[in-house]
């Protein structure tokens, strides 16, 4: 997928991770999958990766999986806790996966790991972050935000 249409996609599936420059790879309810470059937007003054922003990606990918796991229907966090590993430095490449952990009808458990990549094979290298996000699901859905599943329904048969 070009650059062009991974922030387009981006851009429709989460407005936050897009501004960041955050980059969807994989979306399934199994399984999210993205990047992130390290740019001076998502830095704290000493140019390591802002740990705000590790949060927001845990918090975007795993609301993203619950959603489309619980059948589209709303989800809302409740909990997220983060434990931060390493640093990665303005440049880096930052790999992201989000995965259940818990699957039930009232809550959902997500596990969020960030690692750096390593530039030289472009696999994982070093984890930065982990983190677990709990969320409540199977909510109501009002008929005011009946669509806000769309995007994930059209790209998860894209990826």
């Amino acid at each position: 997928m070009d650059d062009n249409s991974s922030s387009s996609m981006a851009g429709e599936l989460d407005p936050p991770l897009d501004a960041i420059g955050f980059q969807v790879e994989e979306l399934s309810p199994s399984r999210i999958t993205g990047r992130l470059l390290v740019s001076p937007t998502c830095c704290q003054p000493f140019k390591v990766l802002h740990g705000g922003v590790s949060a927001l990606v845990a918090e975007s990918l795993a609301s993203m999986g619950a959603h489309m796991a619980s059948g589209y229907r709303r989800v809302a966090g409740v909990q997220l806790s983060i434990n931060h590993f390493r640093s990665a430095n303005l440049g880096d490449t930052v790999l992201a996966r989000a995965v259940p952990v818990h699957l039930g009808r009232s809550t959902q458990v997500w596990e969020v790991k960030l690692w750096k990549m390593d530039p030289s094979t472009g696999e994982k290298g070093h984890q930065i972050s982990e983190s677990r996000v709990t969320l409540l699901c199977n909510l109501p859905l009002p008929e005011k935000h009946k669509n806000a599943g769309d995007a994930l329904r059209k790209y998860s048969s894209k990826l």
